[in-house]
């Protein structure tokens, strides 16, 4: 199906569309901050697109993702009659997958160079830690990594494995004594989004424990990004646990 236009409503996608064919997005959130000086019509928040505007340009696809948009927006969307293309990923192998489908099946491109690098570079990625996390995305309430999370799956794959990975919440709330209780973990996974943990917030909350403090965009996007995020995610652990 010929694609000539895309609206984004996963920063992620967005990403991905713009390093692929540049000129099919006509529109995108106000998070998808990748590339740099993207210029397309701003269609507001993940959590509260704008859909009137989504509609007004009436692009051919609109790319969803299940856990970042709500159901209720992209059935307003597909009853105002725009095709909207819905992705799941909770592990490496669902985002390359839902990548390719997107970009191929959805937007009718061919196959990017940039996404075999990435699969190349996960593929070459060995564990070289071993070792307990605990991986907050939020405070006031603290929140963290639970199961079946694409995050997770990413720092299990270079030898992080997730204290909470069982629980039965993906995004558990749990106190912070809790968190921070010595011998709980190895280190603490600080990403710079959702929440955007700093050297200043974040790791005095762990005085136990050491703080590792990542890209949330290499940790916890699906794009272009996993090509160097082995690398940039495996120097950040390493150097918090010399």
């Amino acid at each position: 199906m010929t694609c000539r236009s895309v609206v984004s409503l996963v920063p992620s996608l967005t990403e991905a569309v713009a390093a692929t064919a540049p000129g099919l997005l006509v529109g995108a959130t106000d998070w998808c901050t990748h590339p740099s000086g993207l210029d397309v019509t701003r269609v507001r928040g993940t959590k509260n697109p704008d859909v009137a505007a989504v509609v007004g340009l009436a692009p051919d696809l609109v790319l969803a993702n299940e856990e970042e948009n709500r159901p209720e927006d992209l059935r307003a969307l597909r009853e105002a009659g725009l095709r909207v293309m819905v992705t799941e990923v909770r592990s490496l192998e669902q985002g390359f997958a839902e990548l390719h489908r997107v970009l191929t099946e959805g937007c009718g491109l061919s196959r990017p160079e940039w996404l075999d690098t990435a699969e190349h570079a996960w593929a070459r990625a060995r564990a070289r830690l071993d070792v307990r996390a605990v991986v907050p995305v939020w405070r006031r309430p603290w929140m963290v990594l639970g199961r079946d999370t694409f995050a997770g799956a990413l720092l299990a794959h270079l030898g992080v494995h997730n204290v909470y990975a069982a629980h039965a919440e993906r995004y558990p709330r749990v106190p912070l004594p809790e968190l921070a209780e010595p011998g709980r973990a190895d280190v603490v996974v600080l990403p710079d989004e959702p929440y955007r943990f700093t050297a200043d917030d974040g790791p005095e909350a762990f005085p136990a424990t050491p703080a590792a403090l990542v890209s949330g965009r290499h940790l916890t996007w699906y794009g272009p990004s996993l090509a160097e995020a082995p690398d940039v995610l495996g120097a950040a652990l390493s150097a918090a646990l010399v």
